[in-house]
Parts: structure tokens; C-alpha cells; sequence
């Protein structure tokens, strides 16, 4: 499993290489306090798992990582490049190098599976010939088992089937980062797995660092390298799955039972 291979590595003395670092994140919509000094490191590799209820600021956090919100106070640095700090091109050119995973999906409707993928292409990359672009597309498609849907409508393929093409179009800039929004969400069983096998997958194939939000257990179970309890605003416990549910806070507790 990738998880077990990432963390012999860091136990065997390896350096970690830190893609994201947030530091002392502060986060307020008038009253409301959502994020109350979070701090969290993601290194090379690593899959982080954020727990939290409904409303407990996973959004605003993923928010302020990609640089929709700017935070009230504190640090946002990925690839060593401070997120609030950057203009629009130069966010661009940092986000090119992160994928995200939308709970929706977010296919073009009116667009065939090939159109879907080749879109961030188009606008990443002026100067790739159309022979690269089939290329990379059919590379992206076999990656998660769907060659044969390349000329297909999203509305022909089952819900299953549009998360796979989701997740194959956020590989098709081969991103250093992937933020997955509840990727199991309002699947069965069966294929939630699949798309946990997926996901596991490509952290082995291509050494990706990812920020995994969901309520799914066994997602967590399977994917966290490490888990975050999102609880008041802060990063309120932070450990392996085993850690976390063996944690004596009546609090954290209650995610398990």
C-alpha cells in the first residue's frame, strides 16, 4: 500500500519535503470565527485526511489554500510561494501544479469525455500539439480504466463513472497537489472502494501530496497517512487513524461511534 511505502521512507531518516505549510490561519466572517490559529504541514507523498462537522471551516480552509479566500491572518505557502501574496498570473502558475477533486464532479455537460479533459490543456499548455494533447488524454482516461468512454457524454456514463473521468481530468496536468472534496460521497459501497483504490494508485504512481476531505471512514481509514480533527477552528488533534480513534476526547470520540 503507497501509505506504508511513504511512511518507511520518512522512518528511514529520508528529509521531508514540505509542498504546504500553513501557519497561525486565521479566518472570520463577521462574528463567525471559522479558522482560530491552524497549522498544518503536507509533505511529498502524503495523503492528509481533514475530519470536521458540517460548518467547522473545511471549505474556508481549502479556500484559503488555493487562494478563493484570503486569510485574516497567518501563513499560506505552497512550493515555498506565500498564496495571499500573489498576484493572478502568478496564482495561476502556482495552481496549475494542484488538482481538485469536486464533490460535484463538475463535468461540461455539453461536452464529450475527450472536450472535458482537454480543456485544462488548452489553457495550460499554448503550445502542445493536438497528436500530445490525444496522448495525454488517453494516458489520463487508462489511469482510471475508461479508454473506452473517450467519445462519450458525461449524461451516457453512471455516477461512478463521471467520479473516474472527475478524477482523470484532475490528473491531465500531472498536478504535485490534489485536493479531493468528499470523493465517496453518494457512491455504493463498491464503488467507493474503487475510487479509493484509485486514489491510493496514483499517490503510488506519481508521488502525489493530497488533502482528502470526507466523512467516509473507511476513506480515512485507507488513505490518511495522517488525520486532522478540524474542531473550533484549529487543527484540534492531529495522528495516524489508529491514533485518532483511540483518542480518549469524548469530542473526537464521536466521529467513530
Amino acid at each position: 500500500m503507497p501509505a506504508v511505502s511513504n511512511k518507511s521512507e520518512r522512518d528511514r531518516g529520508q528529509p521531508k519535503e514540505t509542498v504546504l505549510k500553513i501557519r497561525h490561519l486565521y479566518k472570520s466572517f463577521g462574528e463567525n470565527h471559522v479558522l482560530i490559529d491552524f497549522n498544518m504541514d503536507l509533505y511529498r507523498g502524503e495523503n492528509v485526511v481533514v475530519l470536521g462537522k458540517s460548518g467547522s471551516g473545511k471549505s474556508v480552509l481549502i479556500k484559503c489554500i488555493i487562494g478563493l479566500i484570503k486569510p485574516d491572518k497567518g501563513m499560506v505557502e505552497m512550493f515555498g510561494k506565500s498564496i495571499p501574496k500573489l498576484n493572478d498570473a502568478e496564482l495561476d502558475q502556482v495552481m496549475a501544479r494542484v488538482g481538485f477533486l469536486f464533490q460535484s464532479n463538475a463535468l461540461y455537460d455539453s461536452m464529450t469525455i475527450r472536450e472535458n479533459l482537454e480543456f485544462p490543456l488548452r489553457r495550460h499548455m499554448l503550445d502542445i500539439t493536438q497528436k500530445e494533447v490525444n496522448t495525454i488524454v488517453m494516458e489520463a482516461l487508462k489511469d482510471v480504466g475508461l479508454s473506452h468512454t473517450v467519445d462519450l457524454m458525461p449524461a451516457e456514463l453512471s455516477g461512478g463513472m463521471r467520479k473516474r473521468i472527475a478524477l482523470a481530468r484532475t490528473l491531465i496536468l500531472r498536478p504535485d497537489i490534489i485536493l479531493y472534496d468528499e470523493p465517496t460521497t453518494g457512491l455504493d459501497p463498491v464503488t467507493a472502494k474503487e475510487i479509493i483504490g484509485l486514489m491510493l494508485d496514483i499517490q503510488k504512481k506519481y508521488n502525489t501530496s493530497s488533502i482528502i476531505i470526507s466523512h467516509d471512514m473507511n476513506c480515512l481509514r485507507l488513505t490518511g497517512d495522517r488525520v486532522i480533527v478540524l474542531m473550533n477552528g484549529t487543527n484540534h488533534v492531529t495522528g495516524t487513524y489508529q491514533e485518532i480513534i483511540n483518542h480518549e476526547d469524548p469530542a473526537v470520540k464521536e466521529f467513530f461511534e
